[in-house]
């Protein structure tokens, strides 16, 4: 279990991740895994495994996160149910066979694909580039496609999906309260199949600590979840209110730096 320090440490990671899932549609995952591996890493939980579970416990951890986040929304009626609709059967298919695969990688890869991915993440934040103005969503056989891509990489890195299911959505000429809104129902399919997978790859897995199911540590799920629960609708109301262009400035720093820290573990390892 978690001395006092580490489990303030839960809490305002909790509150501070619930807080960005609802403000800009994203499942949290984009902080909740650098700093879970450092609180496990801090615990000594082995080396091998403990990205596995930073990923495997923030998808768990988003489950509850969505659930609070798209209801704010929903009272807004921004959240597109005709988009999630046609992108969970692929988000489903991709997370659960994201997580499968990304269980047998090494923590090394992990770590750099994080890194990669954080980067390409708050750089598309920062371009804010204005799509075409006759561009649309696809057709259903491509949004299949684009779901099933979503839910490999969310899978792979713990995240909701929201950095790159937002960003696909406003380049299709979706307004971005909708796609925020829309990205958080599609979080909950996303954490749903990606934990699912992971507590299947890591259920006969050697050297876990105690209180893990599979690869997802339950007392960190439980700490984490209950503080996000109550600050998700809080910036989902935010998000309805003011400009995000400063936001998204300040959000796009944090996630260079969080890459940065994901670049060092990886070099270490």
């Amino acid at each position: 279990m978690f001395d006092l320090p580490h489990l303030a440490s839960l809490l305002v990671l909790g509150a501070v991740a619930g807080f960005a899932a609802g403000l800009m549609g994203v499942g949290g995952g984009m902080l909740l895994v650098p700093i879970l591996t450092a609180i496990f890493s801090a615990q000594q939980f082995a080396h091998e495994h403990v990205i596995h579970m930073a990923v495997a416990t923030s998808l768990a951890t988003i489950l509850f996160t969505s659930i609070a986040s798209v209801r704010a929304h929903h009272r807004h009626g921004a959240v597109l149910w005709h988009v999630v609709r046609v992108l969970a059967p692929g988000i489903l298919i991709g997370s659960l066979a994201g997580a499968q695969v990304a269980a047998y990688l090494p923590t090394v890869w992990l770590a750099y694909a994080f890194a990669i991915f954080l980067t390409f993440s708050a750089t598309q934040m920062l371009r804010n580039s204005k799509p075409k103005p006759h561009r649309e969503l696809p057709q259903p056989p491509g949004m299949f496609a684009v779901g099933t891509g979503i839910g490999a990489v969310s899978s792979f890195v713990g995240g909701g999906g929201g950095f790159v299911s937002v960003p696909f959505m406003i380049w299709c000429n979706v307004r971005i309260q909708n796609a925020v809104a829309t990205s958080a129902a599609l979080g909950f399919p996303i954490a749903a199949a990606g934990a699912i997978g992971y507590v299947i790859a890591g259920w006969n897995v050697p050297g876990l600590p105690e209180g893990s199911a599979g690869y997802v540590y339950v007392p960190a799920l439980v700490t984490v979840a209950l503080a996000s629960m109550c600050t998700a609708p809080f910036g989902a109301r935010v998000a309805h209110s003011i400009d995000t262009k400063v936001l998204r400035r300040v959000f796009a720093g944090l996630l260079y730096a969080l890459a940065a820290y994901m670049l060092s573990k990886a070099l270490r390892t």
